[in-house]
């Protein structure tokens, strides 16, 4: 700045002089003269710059306008962990798989030959695998070509179950009807029963039950429960009620299992000339080993009787199981005896066609023995095989009236009646379209007072046979085939005078017939139409023989029957 102000300052001093020195000049003194003389002005340099190049180094203070910037922020709370664990890795959550379609609910209805009638339905409420509930409703009927050789049956059920966190609840209510006659002709005598007379059975039972729930706890204690009470009645004058109470515990230390099962069977049977008291009451603690393949339970069967008859027994109840081959082959054998409490209802469920006033009496199982072997051989095949042996007192055996040779008495064989069997399943799933299912049943029976045990067959085997041919069409076949049986016919009256059976039988007053064994086959298939409607067809008795399983009582010839299905 300094430098500047003398510069200014010299060239001011400058032009000072210069213009004292131009007043000096003299006038010119005529008028034609021209002024020749030169004149150089000396200022300051002052540049000047185009708009467009101008630079301003300056900030513009009168912009004000800040720019701000979107952010997006996500903040995660977590906590400061300070371990160096390894820690678990937490499991994605599937989504929730889309909930197919089910059908819980159905009706069935179906028409055939011989008058055949079918009709069934099934209502299930809700579909919580916790809580279930349903009613089922089945009626069948049907006619044969003998004189009034019809029946029919009818059942309406309803049942609940509660699947709880420490026990399952389940309560049943049940009726059942059987309708008949006692149609049964003599081949050498047709005439003998012109008129028959009509049956019909009912039976009404209520069951609950409480089952404790399995627990990996090894001192945990399980238990079950279970009542059952029904009412049985013909259409005469044959009443039965039963009561029974069944309970079961069980503590775990270890590899021990201390437990005691215990049963009360309250029943009366009462008809026109007889009322019987049957009541029993069972006790069986035990002790049970399983540890490295082997399974051992070892205890007593305690009876009590008492009623019309009063009795207390003790029989021996041993089973053990031993596995040599996982899955594959297992050993097993039972040890046991107990009194086989014979009810009306048991009976007329064999033999419909018993006369009235049948009496009731208890048979005793003094000792049976059983071994076997059962395991897998693979994906979908199972066997199970076992021989037995029984001694048998006071068997029920079912023989004609003299009276009335088309109704059936129950006799009992005071004797020791003696059992060797033979047992045998299998089951064989090639796959999921292709099933088969077989069970044989071979028995020996000797007799104790009787010469024959009657109406037991010695051969009695059946068989399934399931092809599911695609999505929409499934076959199905079976198979019975049982031997001949011996029955027993008297020449004369042997009752005694009270109306009751002689304890010994008389062989001078009686003849033994043979009922033909037979083979019944039947073939089925159902067809799926869609989602809701089904086809079904169904043929019984292919081969159109006329066999018996009760001597006079000729069942009905082939027999073929179908319908529809709806699903809902």
């Amino acid at each position: 700045m300094t430098l500047n102000k003398t510069t200014y300052l010299t060239l001011a001093l400058i032009f000072a002089a210069a213009g004292l020195h131009a007043q000096d000049v003299k006038p010119p003194e005529k008028a034609e003269k021209t002024v020749s003389e030169e004149i150089e002005i000396i200022r300051p340099y002052k540049p000047v710059l185009a708009e467009a190049v101008k630079l301003r180094r300056s900030p513009d203070l009168d912009n004000i306008k800040t720019y701000r910037a979107k952010f997006n922020y996500q903040l995660t709370d977590r906590k400061l962990e300070l371990n160096t664990d390894i820690q678990k890795l937490q499991a994605q959550k599937v989504a929730d798989e889309r909930q197919a379609e089910l059908f819980n609910n159905y009706v069935k209805g179906g028409l055939g030959n011989l008058g055949t009638f079918l009709a069934e339905a099934y209502v299930g409420m809700g579909q919580d695998p916790a809580l279930q509930t349903g009613v089922f409703f089945r009626h069948f009927g049907q006619s044969g070509k003998l004189n009034k050789q019809n029946e029919n049956r009818q059942q309406l059920s309803a049942f609940v179950r509660s699947i709880g966190e420490k026990a399952t609840l389940n309560g049943k209510l049940n009726y059942q009807r059987n309708g008949l006659y006692f149609y049964g002709i003599d081949e050498a005598n047709p005439t003998l029963n012109p008129n028959p007379e009509r049956q019909a059975f009912n039976f009404f039972e209520l069951e609950g039950e409480a089952i404790s729930k399995f627990t990996p706890d090894p001192d945990a204690l399980s238990y079950a429960a279970k009542v059952n009470a029904y009412m049985f009645n013909d259409r005469f004058s044959a009443k039965e009620s039963s009561f029974t109470l069944n309970g079961y515990m069980n503590k775990r230390i270890s590899n021990f299992n201390l437990g005691l099962a215990a049963s009360a069977e309250l029943g009366k049977t009462k008809d026109l000339n007889t009322d019987v008291s049957n009541n029993l009451l069972r006790v069986n603690p035990y002790i049970k080993l399983q540890a490295g393949g082997v399974k051992i339970v070892a205890g007593a069967n305690i009876t009590q009787e008492f009623g019309t008859k009063s009795a207390t027994r003790i029989f021996p109840a041993v089973t053990a199981d031993l596995t040599l081959i996982p899955d594959f082959l297992q050993l097993f054998g039972e040890l046991k005896g107990d009194v086989n409490r014979n009810t009306l209802k048991d009976l007329t469920d064999e033999n419909p066609f018993l006369n009235q006033n049948i009496y009731i009496k208890n048979s005793i199982e003094k000792l049976s023995f059983s071994a076997g072997i059962k395991g897998t051989g693979g994906p979908g095949f199972g066997y199970k095989a076992r021989i037995y042996r029984k001694d048998i007192t006071d068997m029920p055996l079912f023989v004609n009236n003299f009276d009335s040779f088309n109704k059936f008495d129950v006799i009992y064989d005071f004797g020791k009646t003696k059992i060797l069997g033979l047992e045998g399943e299998l089951s064989v799933q090639v796959s999921d379209n292709l099933k088969w299912t077989g069970k044989l049943n071979m028995e020996d029976y000797k007799a104790g007072e009787e010469r024959e045990s009657y109406f037991k067959p010695q051969l009695r085997l059946s068989s399934n046979f399931m092809f599911v041919y695609n999505k929409k069409l499934t076959f199905d076949a079976s198979v019975v085939i049982q031997d001949d049986s011996k029955a027993k016919v008297f020449s004369a009256n042997p009752l005694n005078p009270d109306g009751t059976y002689p304890p010994v039988p008389d062989f001078n007053n009686e003849n033994i017939v043979t009922v033909k064994g037979f083979v019944d086959l039947g073939l089925g298939a159902n067809y799926k139409i869609n989602n809701k409607f089904s086809a079904f067809a169904k043929a019984n008795n292919i081969l159109n023989t006329n066999y018996s399983r009760f001597l006079y009582y000729r069942l009905n010839g082939i027999n073929i029957f179908g319908g529809l299905t709806y699903s809902f």
